[in-house]
């Protein structure tokens, strides 16, 4: 009797395993060992992440991991929201920044898979106010002193240098050219002590007027600088599919793959879910200022507007390590796919920061359609593969997706500050060290 208690206690413990697991998302679960991964290695993930919330430096986190085709981790640490204490749940929606821009970059190669536009179209096709863009180039003088002058663009800005960021265009947050960073805030695209990265102060066709009007910080197809090229893009989806990008999305990406939760903004019923910040960076002692999700925008931010739960990026993410399909649901061919996480800026300069630099603070990344990439196994200071792919948000969300592997891992927490590609390197290596063989 002892024996049969023990037996059914143990199947009863699997199954809570199995099934705490399959609530994440739709992809069947499976032991770590079962898939070549260890157990007592992954047991640091939580670990580490759970001494960082002791320590007061992040308030909490969700991470999953997809091996070869079985979700084999889905652990939550801290707090959805430490200012009230509430723990954080799996369910928990994220402000997940620039990992849009993920999202809004296969929305794109859907259309030029359908043959509705091409890499090598100029924007100026959809948007004629892109038609006769300027550049903005400083030279210094006799004195050191930097000057400013236009000079005609050389050639046009196409879909793929929106995609792989060598458009010329910027973010207002980061530029250090002063008149472009005036030209965005006379368009309402940047505010001076306002919240950061929140291009959803306009409407549309405002967007388009304002980038239009400012010059450009390179000439396009020459350099790759990250900004609102993005942003851009998902006008681009808009004009040639008809559709508000949020609605293209839910009706293309988000049903399909059951991202039920990824959206463009919070309902009132699920905004119990947000999590958030620490009020003020323990690093850095300033105001964690963070998008206000709970209102509807003026327009569908590509490049950082989106939210979104663990388990449905995940979806997302499992998509694209199987070749563009999940659980029957063909989004974008293997073909585009392979495309995408393939090296796309060559010998282009990286000014004035490199994909990985920008992203971990390492070497050894290159730039696809919408992802960073590896280039090969050494540089980096990190464990990866080459060909893994990968981005991150600005408040704390990470992803990436090693095809050799057979890799998928998405993190997210409520971590804004410049310590995120700390915990970006940390998570990566944790993980890395869990995979056996």
């Amino acid at each position: 009797m002892k024996y049969q208690k023990n037996i059914i206690n143990q199947i009863l413990l699997a199954s809570f395993f199995v099934s705490s697991l399959a609530l994440a998302q739709n992809i069947p679960s499976a032991k770590p060992e079962d898939v070549g991964m260890s157990s007592a290695r992954l047991k640091n993930v939580k670990a580490s992440l759970q001494a960082e919330v002791d320590k007061g430096n992040i308030p909490g986190a969700v991470v999953m991991i997809n091996r070869k085709g079985k979700l084999v981790y889905s652990e939550v640490v801290g707090y959805q929201d430490k200012a009230t204490n509430k723990p954080m749940s799996k369910d928990a929606i994220f402000r997940i920044y620039s990992m849009t821009k993920p999202l809004a970059s296969v929305a794109a190669m859907m259309l030029v898979e359908e043959g509705k536009m091409q890499l090598a179209d100029p924007i100026s096709k959809f948007m004629p106010e892109f038609a006769n863009m300027q550049v903005s180039q400083a030279t210094k003088d006799s004195s050191g002193n930097v000057e400013y002058s236009l000079v005609p663009a050389a050639k046009p800005i196409t879909v793929q240098d929106l995609l792989r960021h060598t458009s010329g265009i910027g973010y207002p947050e980061i530029t250090s050219n002063p008149n472009i960073k005036k030209a965005y805030t006379e368009a309402g695209l940047y505010v001076a002590g306002g919240t950061d990265y929140d291009q959803r102060r306009v409407t549309p066709q405002d967007m388009i007027a304002g980038i239009a009007k400012a010059p450009l910080n390179s000439q396009p197809g020459t350099n790759w600088e990250y900004g609102m090229s993005v942003d851009l893009l998902g006008r681009v989806v808009e004009i040639v599919s008809g559709k508000r990008l949020g609605d293209f999305l839910q009706e293309r990406l988000f049903n399909p793959l059951q991202m039920k939760d990824t959206a463009f903004s919070v309902p009132a019923d699920k905004q119990g879910r947000i999590a958030e910040a620490l009020p003020v960076d323990p690093f850095t002692k300033n105001p964690n200022k963070l998008l206000d999700v709970t209102i509807k925008p003026n327009n569908d931010s590509g490049g950082a507007g989106a939210v979104g739960t663990t388990g449905d990026y995940l979806n997302f993410a499992s998509m694209m390590l199987n070749g563009g399909e999940l659980n029957g649901q063909r989004i974008l061919s293997p073909m585009t796919v392979n495309l995408m996480a393939s090296d796309m800026l060559g010998n282009r300069t990286t000014v004035p920061l490199a994909p990985g630099q920008l992203l971990m603070g390492v070497d050894g990344y290159t730039f696809g359609l919408g992802f960073m990439v590896r280039q090969g196994q050494g540089l980096a200071s990190v464990d990866g593969s080459p060909g893994e792919y990968m981005w991150a948000g600005a408040a704390g969300t990470f992803f990436w997706i090693d095809p050799k592997e057979q890799l998928a891992v998405v993190v997210m927490s409520q971590v804004p500050g410049p310590i995120r590609p700390y915990y970006r390197r940390m998570i990566k290596q944790l993980v890395s060290s869990a995979v056996v063989k």
